[in-house]
């Protein structure tokens, strides 16, 4: 099944629309951006560092966005039915953006069901945290899965994914060195709305109170990053965040690579390696994640 078009969006045709493999031909090599639609003005700025790599590349690399929601990374099908399919207000941001091809496949292309792509070895990074992989289980094989397959049918040169879900990038760049894929991994820093909540599909479900709620997220992050000890950091974190009535899931401090633990007495200020803060948590029925820095 082929993503709907919105009929009502603005349209622009300095972006092609592919949805056929026989398409992707010109826009191999190029630099790419993993979407699964729904854009807004933090993936908008994605795709700008994309086009600014490719500028800088001689000839001219294309710039890739895919528009694909990925069946095998949700959890809850409720998830995936309800996520917005809005492909050709998607193409007028990409092409606003500096993009030359959305690549919005039918899931039967992406996996078809006579030649199923399999799930690549995971590498630690995705199965030993406990955090995301440990309350979306299986999501990391769904992600690796999909973007095992991007890559196969693109071949980029480049690929750009936010800070935002630091753990997914990690994940990433992880699988892609250890599968030898010849991809470079870039990220990109997590874009924020004026209040400070990171920019993400899933805030347009924050209804009431809830929005207000969801800021403590950023505001523990911040926090963290003025107290001495990776153990106070992490109790000031669950302490902002459970005192809005959230669900807490995690808040913790990790190495920022691997993201398993760190000694909780470590001193923000004897750092030897980077260090980072994550959390995730439930806001009604809308779950968040968020991460920063720390140190």
């Amino acid at each position: 099944m082929k993503p709907e078009a919105d009929a009502n969006a603005p349209t622009n045709e300095q972006v092609r629309i592919v949805q056929e493999i026989a398409d992707l031909a010109p826009f191999r090599d190029g630099v790419f951006v993993a979407t699964m639609g729904a854009l807004h003005e933090g993936h908008a700025k994605l795709v700008e560092q994309a086009a600014t790599i490719a500028r800088a590349r001689t000839p001219n690399a294309p710039v890739v966005v895919s528009v694909f929601v990925n069946p095998t990374q949700f959890g809850e099908s409720i998830d995936y039915d309800r996520y917005p399919r809005i492909i050709e207000t998607d193409a007028a941001i990409c092409a606003k953006a500096g993009a030359d091809c959305v690549f919005a496949p039918p899931v039967d292309l992406v996996y078809p069901p006579d030649d199923m792509p399999p799930v690549p070895p995971l590498p630690r990074v995705a199965t030993e945290p406990g955090l995301e992989d440990r309350y979306r289980v299986g999501h990391f094989a769904g992600v690796c899965q999909v973007i095992h397959r991007m890559f196969a049918l693109l071949a980029p040169s480049v690929a750009i994914f936010g800070e935002k879900d630091w753990q997914q990038l990690r994940v990433i760049d992880a699988m892609t060195r250890e599968q030898n894929l010849g991809v470079e991994i870039v990220g990109a820093p997590t874009y924020r709305e004026p209040d400070g909540l990171a920019m993400s599909s899933r805030n347009r479900f924050l209804v009431g109170e809830d929005r207000e709620r969801a800021l403590s997220i950023s505001r523990a992050l911040r926090s963290a990053s003025e107290q001495p000890t990776a153990a106070d950091a992490e109790a000031t974190m669950r302490s902002i965040i459970e005192s809005t009535g959230a669900t807490l899931e995690y808040a913790v401090i990790r190495d920022a690579m691997t993201l398993e633990p760190i000694d909780p007495g470590q001193l923000r200020d004897s750092l030897d390696r980077p260090a980072r803060a994550l959390a995730a948590a439930r806001f009604g029925e809308v779950r968040l994640i968020d991460n920063m820095p720390w140190g």
